[in-house]
């Protein structure tokens, strides 16, 4: 990268793309700040749907009170229920044909304390803003991914270009006044760069681009995701059921979805010969599978009983430590144990999204990973506002200062950078593809109207 239309093409990126994605990124970062402390939040917010007790006494099972929910929430279908840990209240997710969620608590009795709807709790709230900007939209979730893969770029060029100019080589009495924001905003760059390069990437996941082909290759390549048990979840045996009790059209195994998030299947819930809840929660105990964990019922004949412990569910006091991750389905009918996957049994990719999730949300070893993230994402304001101000101290009235084109094609350094990074974050190549036909257009434009001239 000698060329120096290398440095050309990078400053002027560097410099539109600062413009152009600095709401985002503000917004990204502030909202990630939310997110990092939804536990602590919830903790003190919702002390009584989460510690709080029924006002009624009497004891009943868990099956019991399933059946009450049912009862009282027609409409609904029972999507999982959580078994917490103490001192935290268990959980019955439920769902409706319209897409709302509610969680419904149950105290120490099973008997409901509280109701809350999903959509509106605050880790959901935190978590939609910093996806999708509250407004669940496709385009919008395009627009938060292909505003982290920039951020990337910045991050990336800004190193060359501190080391290109020297900023950190030159002593502060030989670095002119309005140039000392652009050095401190050099420097908080480099010190933010590999921890918030990790920040980015751990949250690629969940991006609606990159993180879908992620998952589908993950998927078609078992051996690197999640095993293909995973994916295609063991089925119940259907000859513990009655012959004629059985459905003459044999539904296929219902599919669970990733980490544990709402099934949107509707359950089978206290159906003839089913095994009840609470000996398939006496049983996940025997298989040494400890609280906090979920259990999600079957959603047909051939379904089965899936309990899992998740590193990323994203709810307060049901994240364990991705070495306690599990999955085991048992068997709706006899309860017994079909199969079990534990972490070690992940792929490479699978082990990623396990890991890497809970790092980008803030509690993957506690507290101190709650404060790294906060200091990276601070410290990736403070490197914004001095951007801005280095570049408003350089500004004179009338002249923006805006980097000026070199007529010149592009460097194989400036080019060979941009691909590498395009094919890693495919939605910024194709971005930089749309720049790069630009650019050629106006470079073959200006020369031929030079020559003219």
């Amino acid at each position: 990268m000698s060329n120096s239309n290398t440095f050309n093409p990078f400053r002027r990126l560097h410099f539109y793309a600062a413009w152009l994605i600095t709401p985002l990124l503000i917004t990204l970062s502030l909202s990630g700040i939310g997110f990092l402390f939804y536990s602590n939040v919830e903790n003190n917010l919702y002390e009584e749907p989460f510690f709080g007790v029924s006002t009624v006494t009497t004891r009943q099972n868990l099956d019991e009170a399933v059946q009450q929910i049912s009862s009282n929430y027609a409409g609904y279908n029972i999507g999982k229920i959580s078994i917490m840990d103490e001192p935290y209240n268990n959980r019955v997710t439920v769902s409706n044909a319209e897409g709302e969620s509610l969680y419904i608590f149950l105290d120490h009795n099973n008997q409901i304390v509280a109701e809350q709807n999903a959509k509106y709790t605050y880790s959901n709230l935190m978590r939609n803003f910093h996806s999708s900007l509250l407004t669940g939209s496709t385009f919008i979730r395009y627009l938060v991914e292909l505003t982290a893969c920039w951020a990337i770029f910045l991050i990336v060029s800004g190193a060359y270009m501190t080391f290109k100019k020297r900023l950190l080589t030159k002593k502060n009495n030989q670095v002119k006044h309005p140039f000392r924001f652009q050095k401190i905003h050099a420097i908080l760059g480099l010190v933010t760069a590999i921890p918030l390069i990790i920040i980015v990437v751990t949250g690629i996941p969940w991006s609606v681009f990159t993180g879908s082909y992620i998952s589908s290759y993950a998927q078609e390549h078992p051996e690197l995701g999640r095993t293909e048990l995973k994916y295609n979840p063991p089925q119940s045996d259907v000859n513990e059921i009655p012959w004629a009790t059985r459905s003459q059209n044999q539904p296929t195994s219902a599919h669970v979805g990733h980490g544990d998030h709402h099934t949107t299947a509707p359950a089978l819930v206290n159906t003839p010969n089913q095994q009840s809840l609470t000996s398939i929660v006496q049983n996940a105990q025997r298989e040494n599978i400890t609280r906090p964990f979920s259990i999600v019922y079957p959603s047909n004949e051939q379904g089965v009983f899936t309990v899992t412990k998740g590193s990323n569910t994203g709810v307060t006091g049901l994240d364990v430590s991705p070495y306690e991750e599990t999955t085991a389905y048992f068997d709706q009918y006899s309860g017994s144990l079909i199969a079990r996957i534990n972490f070690e049994d992940y792929g490479i990719i699978g082990k990623w999204f396990t890991w890497g999730i809970p790092l980008h949300e803030g509690h993957l070893f506690g507290v101190a990973n709650q404060i790294l993230n906060l200091l990276v994402c601070l410290a990736f304001l403070a490197a914004i506002v001095m951007g801005f101000l280095s570049w408003m101290r350089r500004m004179k009235p009338g002249d923006y200062k805006a980097p000026q084109r070199i007529n010149k094609p592009w460097s194989i350094g400036a080019v060979l950078a941009l691909l590498i990074l395009g094919i890693l974050m495919p939605l910024f190549g194709i971005s930089v593809l749309v720049i790069f036909i630009i650019e050629l257009f106006v470079y073959f434009f200006t020369r031929n109207r030079a020559r003219t001239a």
